[in-house]
């Protein structure tokens, strides 16, 4: 059956920034997909929260609490995924943001936190797991990076975190050649969705209304949009797809969000 090329029964997988959001639905979506997972975020409890779930699927989960903002703490979760369970064969590499900043905020060094934030901790993941995914069987190892929207369109404030994404879905078309055959390497660029992060503006009806309205499928994304995205890139479904990056934005060709930051 054609369902069956969307598990990933007795697989393993790492999934930063797994305490909420993106992270979280994804975990528990490979989970009841058939893998294990390594779930990583700063908070414990939320990764707690998270581990029951993946246990109510009938998996298991092993919980690392650290901070994910240093590559060293990303790369590290390669070993904690062999120890815990003997094996790799999915990273799903979903840590990342910046906050939004005007232009003449944007110093180098914020740059470079974005810079490192977002596309160092990825490649230090992926590196390290690179030996445990080439030994992986089936339909090879897989990485999907979590990229956004605002890597391709244009919108004032963004110039950082938009730089930042731009480089990761960049990466990944790179490191797919890099990795082909045995390991593929796909991104995944993610409108708005509603996480805890855009609930803040989200919450507000009158913000919530224009954004669904400049959105042509007029809803704002769910975190199970992107998971799914994610299990299909990551299983045998996607055993023909590398190097390219997934738009799950909702149809958006600009972005249906705007700062309001005055001409300089």
């Amino acid at each position: 059956m054609i369902l069956d090329r969307f598990r990933v029964t007795d697989r393993v997988a790492v999934v930063t920034g797994a305490g909420r959001g993106i992270g979280a639905a994804t975990a528990v979506a490979l989970a009841e997909a058939g893998a294990d997972v390594v779930i990583a975020s700063r908070t414990e409890s939320q990764l707690n929260e998270v581990a029951a779930r993946v246990a109510a699927a009938g998996r298991r989960a092993h919980v690392v609490a650290a901070d994910l903002s240093d590559p060293a703490a990303a790369g590290a979760l390669a070993s904690a995924a062999l120890d815990a369970f003997g094996r790799l064969d999915i990273v799903v590499n979903n840590v990342g943001g910046t906050y939004p900043r005007p232009f003449v905020e944007s110093t180098t060094d914020f740059l470079e936190e974005a810079f490192r934030f977002n596309v160092a901790t990825a490649h230090a993941l992926t590196v390290a797991a690179t030996p445990a995914l080439l030994e992986s069987g089936g339909s090879g190892g897989a990485v999907v990076n979590i990229s956004s929207i605002m890597g391709r369109v244009q919108g004032r404030g963004f110039l950082a975190y938009g730089t930042a994404k731009a480089a990761l879905s960049h990466y990944t078309r790179l490191a797919a050649v890099d990795l082909a055959p045995k390991v593929r390497v796909n991104a995944i660029c993610v409108g708005s969705v509603l996480t805890s992060a855009l609930e803040l503006v989200a919450g507000n009806e009158e913000i919530r209304v224009k954004m669904e309205n400049a959105t042509p499928l007029q809803r704002i994304g769910s975190a199970e949009d992107v998971a799914s995205a994610v299990l299909y890139l990551a299983s045998p479904a996607g055993a023909y797809v590398t190097g390219k990056v997934l738009e799950v934005d909702g149809g958006l060709q600009a972005p249906n969000l705007e700062l309001g930051l005055p001409d300089l």
